[in-house]
């Protein structure tokens, strides 16, 4: 947020970037500071993907979502490390496709909540807790959570380009499959991950996030395929994003600031680094 944007809100790190609001800065959003904006200005010189990747992450979101609330009939949606809100976010695609869907979005950035009860206001079937994903106790004991996801029902819990920021250490397994693990059949896990197949291109991405003070590890797609043993992938599988359902028609995403047009596009040129994912169900 620039000078004349209003105050810092209360709590909200600014010493230090977040990767919800770089994130937001690539998506077309507002809601970053100049330690945010200079810090991808640095990593985008070395690694121009991220525009790129971000974007088909969030277009990736509405085309798994639109499938689970109409095709697959999941009316509970646990979305973890959910980022901040933007065009159609999860409960916005689970109302217009399905039947009176649920939803919790959870996120460590206390911005998030702030920006998310102010678009939730009138919404009781959906809500934002501020936790850390690392955290599946305090997460899943969570009261607001409690009183909104039905575990004896089919579910579906997101882990959308945020599995890169757990480190080895986090057991990052652990952390996704703890929900789905107990969830009852029938119920989908849907996640995505940058990586890369070119060992020293990951090392060089997963050192550099490092130092901007954002964990981060930059896997291989058969890294990420570990965790997902047991659960049955929705066609089209694990993929690069773009190649999962593609959809020519699904709305657009708004423009990148004009600082950032120049890495749109990239991808068509390299896929060194890239983010891989897809839909999985519990049998």
């Amino acid at each position: 947020m620039t000078p004349d944007e209003g105050p810092a809100i209360p709590g909200i790190p600014t010493d230090r970037p977040t990767s919800a609001r770089v994130y937001d800065w690539m998506l077309g959003g507002k809601d970053s500071y100049e330690v945010d904006r200079d810090m991808l200005r640095v990593g985008l010189k070395r690694f121009p993907e991220g525009v790129d990747i971000t974007r088909q992450n969030r277009q990736f979101l509405y085309r798994a979502v639109r499938y689970l609330a109409r095709e697959a009939g999941i009316r509970q949606f646990l979305d973890m490390g959910c980022g901040l809100p933007t065009n159609n976010n999860v409960h916005q695609v689970a109302q217009e496709y399905g039947e009176s869907p649920r939803v919790v979005y959870v996120d460590i950035d206390p911005i998030v909540l702030a920006h998310g009860r102010a678009l939730l206001a009138d919404d009781d079937s959906t809500v934002v807790i501020t936790a850390d994903m690392r955290d599946q106790e305090v997460v899943l004991g969570h009261p607001d959570l409690q009183r909104l996801i039905d575990f004896d029902e089919p579910l579906a819990v997101l882990f959308l380009s945020v599995p890169h920021h757990l480190t080895d250490a986090d057991d990052p397994r652990g952390i996704l499959r703890t929900v789905i693990d107990g969830a009852v059949p029938g119920s989908y896990l849907a996640l995505s991950q940058v990586v890369s197949e070119d060992e020293e291109y990951a090392r060089a991405t997963t050192e550099y996030m490092n130092t901007t003070r954002v964990p981060w590890v930059t896997r291989t797609p058969q890294q990420i395929d570990a965790f997902t043993d047991g659960l049955e992938p929705v066609d089209p599988g694990m993929v690069n994003l773009v190649n999962w359902r593609p959809d020519p028609t699904q709305p657009p995403l708004p423009p990148v600031s004009p600082e950032l047009e120049a890495y749109v596009g990239v991808t068509k040129k390299s896929d060194k680094l890239y983010e891989y994912g897809g839909v999985l169900r519990k049998p």
